[in-house]
């Protein structure tokens, strides 16, 4: 949950590194932002010598969020930060890559420039489950030599799904 005053980290290499919101774009008093939602903010922290500046407000769109989203087939995905990425005002991404995870979401609310420019979509069905982060980094040498390979899917960054059949 985004509400003004929230810190974000920018998941884009537009310039800017820290985000505070001050803004939910929508309806005149919506409280919190969750993932997809556009947001003003304004830059706390910038790379220098770039286009944006320390203090610029901005637009960005919600990527990642601490707070668990739940989707329709009963699945729950938590990010370990709150993200966001610098956009226009037509919605394309100032920024010409993405870093980290982004959810499949924005696909569906016509950010399919930030979902192309992404590394990784979590793109998990009810058949999938996901290791966490730490579990994963333990078992990974355990499950290499006990399960077969046919059974293990990579993602390319590192992280398993292991198939539930």
């Amino acid at each position: 949950m985004i509400q003004p005053q929230t810190h974000l980290n920018v998941a884009d290499n537009s310039g800017a590194r820290k985000l505070m919101c001050i803004r939910i774009i929508g309806a005149s008093n919506r409280r919190y932002a969750y993932i997809g939602d556009v947001i003003v903010a304004v830059i706390k922290e910038a790379v220098p010598n770039t286009t944006l500046e320390r203090s610029e407000v901005i637009r960005a769109v919600i990527v990642r969020t601490c707070k668990e989203l739940k989707r329709k087939n009963g699945m729950i995905i938590r990010y370990d930060d709150n993200a966001a990425v610098v956009i226009d005002q037509e919605g394309n991404p100032k920024g010409t890559r993405i870093f980290g995870a982004i959810a499949r979401e924005l696909r569906q609310l016509n950010f399919t420039k930030i979902v192309s420019l992404a590394p990784e979509v979590r793109f998990l069905d009810n058949e999938d489950m996901i290791l966490g982060y730490a579990l994963e980094r333990i078992r990974r040498s355990f499950i290499r030599y006990t399960t077969r390979r046919s059974k293990l899917k990579s993602t390319g960054s590192g992280d398993f799904l292991v198939l539930r059949r």
